[in-house]
């Protein structure tokens, strides 16, 4: 499990792109009957991917990398979030069966031990995307579809950023004690998302990019209003965003992402908005 510490934006204005990466980019998480992981100490967030092709794949599979949260099995005193990014999957949560197909998402609550992963087919596999956030209690164990996600239409064609947000674990739709989770995605067309730029000072986020054409990337903004910085993405890399950095982004074509918000606020407009001409 890689470990990133939080860094301050007073740091950050100084930094090279080969030390910004380093520090907010996330990138191979998909191998093979693995477990990757990312833990941040911005609010303590876990990124992880996990791809099953030739084995079901445990939650706690290489167990050593979870002793640094000081619990017997991960979701001890966790919860989590998972989309499938790729082919049909399963996960099995204590003996319960979750088929999850392309977007679909599954919340885990606090306590579940015997997490599982599986693909149907080895040729197509499943690509499980997840967020983990502490807990201090547990709700239920509930998989999401699209269609069970609230719509947010937002933005117009004429400013390049027509997209719909989908709010999957979120107090909209289901009780959690702090994680937020959500899909964005942008119409044909239009490249941009998250504009106006804003902050939030009560919690941060990890997105992650995906949907993106071969031979694309996307542009993310970073960094204080007045100091922005970005870092550029490629198909299935995420992202560390910090309570205190704008996070949005511009392709060089449409593209869709995942959003995963922890902290004391999960309301949906809980931010503090930059007019794009005090942007530097």
């Amino acid at each position: 499990m890689d470990i990133r510490y939080s860094a301050n934006q007073k740091d950050v204005k100084r930094w090279t792109t080969s030390e910004l990466r380093d520090e907010f980019l996330i990138t191979g998480l998909y191998k093979s009957d693995e477990v990757r992981a990312v833990y941040s100490h911005v609010d303590r967030m876990v990124t992880l991917g996990i791809m099953p092709v030739n084995e079901s794949v445990s939650i706690d599979k290489g167990v050593d990398i979870w002793k640094n949260f000081g619990t017997a099995f991960f979701l001890e005193r966790r919860e989590a979030g998972f989309f499938n990014l790729g082919g049909a999957g399963v996960i099995t949560v204590d003996g319960t069966r979750y088929p999850l197909g392309f977007k679909d998402c599954l919340y885990i609550t606090r306590g579940a031990k015997d997490v599982m992963f599986a693909s149907a087919d080895k040729s197509a596999p499943a690509r499980f995307y997840g967020v983990s956030a502490p807990a201090h209690c547990s709700y239920e164990t509930k998989l999401l579809t699209l269609a069970d996600a609230a719509k947010k239409p937002l933005g117009a064609a004429e400013t390049a950023n027509k997209r719909v947000i989908n709010q999957f674990i979120h107090p909209d739709v289901l009780k959690t004690c702090q994680l937020s989770m959500g899909l964005t995605i942008l119409e044909p067309g239009s490249v941009w998302n998250t504009m106006p730029a804003h902050t939030h000072e009560r919690r941060m986020e990890v997105y992650t990019y995906f949907d993106i054409p071969e031979g694309n990337v996307v542009f993310h903004m970073m960094g204080e209003g007045g100091e922005t910085r970005h870092i550029v993405v490629q198909n299935f890399d995420a992202v560390i965003s910090p309570s205190w950095s704008i996070h949005s982004g511009c392709g060089t074509a449409s593209y869709s992402f995942i959003w995963a918000m922890g902290g004391e606020n999960q309301a949906f407009d809980d931010m503090d908005v930059i007019a794009a001409t005090d942007l530097r």
